[in-house]
């Protein structure tokens, strides 16, 4: 039993926030058609059917955007319901959704919690740093609206973890941004390195995460949660976490550590399908729902190199003493100014340093826990 994953765009780009350094707005830009409307019930229903015809084994169903709850809570109670008429082989369903916090309230809420929906909200850190680049449609701050989502997704005991983007920004003041999560009890937390422009050089926006940059970041964060774990508390920083489980022996469960991209299935509004949330560009474009199964979709996948093309080596990868542990990265931080173009990681002497420093460290705390 092979399991399935799927990520939904049902409100497609639309969002009620203006965020500087929206990956997605970027991407969309460089289609012939950047927007569509939410999904309708019929490309719903058509899609779950679709899902559940082809799955066999556990599905893990996410939904992100632009901002995935303009769709309306209507959108998944009947997803939801839908999903369970045409579950007819009863496999095990694990729903996700990333959300900016802005709409949910105790109605949202309390479905969430009935329905185990595990939910990613977005925090860039304390007020003054989250609100320089998260501000909404009006160009207001949006930090007090997101820390009372967090506090009412606790009320209503839903599990959920924080996402901070990691830009210039944030990278100097990463330390100050995990004390203030754990403070605070988000003891969940991902940090994702910010992505510039597609076809752009990296490094020359205000936002822009230089290698240098991440690379102090990336040890203090550590340092941090490595002092943390030592002295017995509990955090779970998702990058940490996956570092760990390949020194154990395990395969990460991020597809950005696996060492090649893998068919993501990433459902457009209007039912195009594409390999990956970061490359949802027409010239890889699978096909459509309304026309294609899974299997076709996947196929396509195949036909149209995504995966092959992220299973480059460089030369230079193959000869690094790390390369069992970072194997070789991200696709989209090895991507050139051409969609083609996939060359080494921008941030490779940023994993080389941030190894050497880390792992002996982490292989301590691993003995340590096991002991």
């Amino acid at each position: 039993m092979l399991p399935l994953s799927v990520l939904i765009k049902p409100a497609s780009g639309h969002c009620n926030m203006r965020c500087k350094y929206c990956f997605y707005a970027d991407e969309i830009s460089h289609r012939e058609t950047p927007l569509h409307d939410v999904m309708d019930q019929d490309t719903q229903r058509l899609m779950i059917e679709r899902i559940f015809d082809y799955a066999d084994g556990p599905c893990t169903i996410c939904f992100q955007g632009g901002e995935p709850t303009l769709a309306g809570l209507s959108y998944f109670r009947r997803f939801v319901e839908e999903a369970g008429r045409y579950n007819t082989k009863r496999l095990p369903v694990q729903y996700a959704l990333q959300t900016n916090g802005l709409l949910v309230d105790e109605e949202w809420a309390d479905f969430f919690a009935e329905n185990h929906f595990l939910v990613g909200l977005s925090i860039d850190g304390p007020e003054e740093i989250h609100d320089r680049l998260r501000r909404d449609a009006k160009g207001e701050g949006t930090f007090k609206r997101v820390m009372k989502a967090a506090r009412i997704l606790e009320k209503h005991h839903v599990e959920y973890n924080v996402l901070t983007v990691v830009t210039a920004q944030t990278a100097r003041h990463i330390s100050k941004i995990y004390r203030y999560f754990m403070k605070n009890r988000l003891v969940y937390q991902q940090y994702m390195p910010c992505l510039d422009p597609l076809g752009t050089e990296r490094g020359k926006l205000e936002f822009s995460l230089t290698p240098e940059a991440y690379l102090s970041c990336l040890k203090l964060l550590f340092d941090e949660w490595y002092r943390d774990r030592m002295n017995g508390e509990f955090v779970f920083i998702r990058d940490f976490e996956n570092l760990a489980g390949i020194l154990l022996g395990y395969q990460p469960e991020r597809c950005g550590m696996s060492g090649h991209c893998v068919n993501q299935f990433v459902i457009e509004s209007n039912g195009d399908v594409y390999p990956c949330d970061f490359y949802t560009l027409d010239p890889y474009c699978l096909g459509n729902l309304k026309e294609s199964g899974f299997a076709e979709l996947d196929a396509a996948c195949e036909t149209c190199g995504f995966v092959r093309e992220s299973m480059k080596v460089e030369t230079k990868c193959m000869d690094c003493e790390w390369y069992r542990i970072c194997r070789g990265g991200c696709r989209r931080d090895r991507q050139g100014k051409e969609l083609h173009e996939i060359g080494l990681n921008y941030f490779c002497e940023t994993y080389r340093q941030f190894y050497s420093y880390a792992v002996p460290k982490m292989l301590e705390l691993i003995r340590n826990i096991q002991n």
